[in-house]
């Protein structure tokens, strides 16, 4: 049996914990994202075509206009891990120590987001929706935001918290009406 060095302890405490539970809705929206763009680019350029006034300089601006709806419909693919969760966007991913928040609250803004703060001053953004429709996801997230109430580290969110436990109870609930047949 090998003994452990400080570099092994070291190397063990930088790697980040292996998820444990993911968005499984996020592939079919990135399908949808990838769909809806592609959409876009070839519609514009069939009417354009029809209409025998497709350039070069218009079917550019169609796929850049195709890129672009393709930025904004983009998921966020989220994970988490003991202690961790992870959003990971196109351009950049964010992370908190969910066993270590200070803060839960909602967003104000068009769409509805949940904003997570940890005691090291990061912060993730994510649709409650993605809590909502993955149990295994919300259920890691919750025992660690249990563990930061415990701990006093959690100042507000108590209510943002109950509010996503009542809707992901809620899903649960239709889910299994729907599957026995009593909806």
């Amino acid at each position: 049996m090998g003994r452990r060095t400080t570099s092994d302890t070291a190397r063990n405490q930088a790697m980040p914990p292996q998820p444990v539970a993911y968005d499984i809705t996020w592939p079919g929206e990135a399908r949808s994202a990838v769909g809806y763009a592609t959409l876009l680019f070839v519609l514009l350029t069939l009417v354009d075509q029809a209409a025998d006034t497709l350039t070069d300089v218009r079917a550019a601006l169609w796929l850049f206009l195709g890129v672009l709806l393709f930025t904004v419909l983009w998921p966020a693919r989220v994970s988490a891990a003991p202690g961790l969760l992870l959003s990971r966007g196109l351009w950049r991913q964010s992370g908190v120590r969910t066993d270590r928040l200070v803060s839960v609250r909602w967003s104000n803004g068009v769409a509805q987001r949940l904003v997570l703060r940890d005691a090291d001053g990061n912060r993730a953004e994510i649709d409650p929706r993605v809590l909502v429709a993955n149990p295994s996801l919300w259920a890691v997230v919750d025992t660690d935001a249990r563990t930061s109430i415990e701990r006093g580290t959690l100042c507000c969110g108590e209510t943002a918290l109950r509010q996503i436990q009542a809707r992901v109870d809620e899903e649960t609930a239709r889910t299994v009406f729907k599957v026995s047949g009593l909806d």
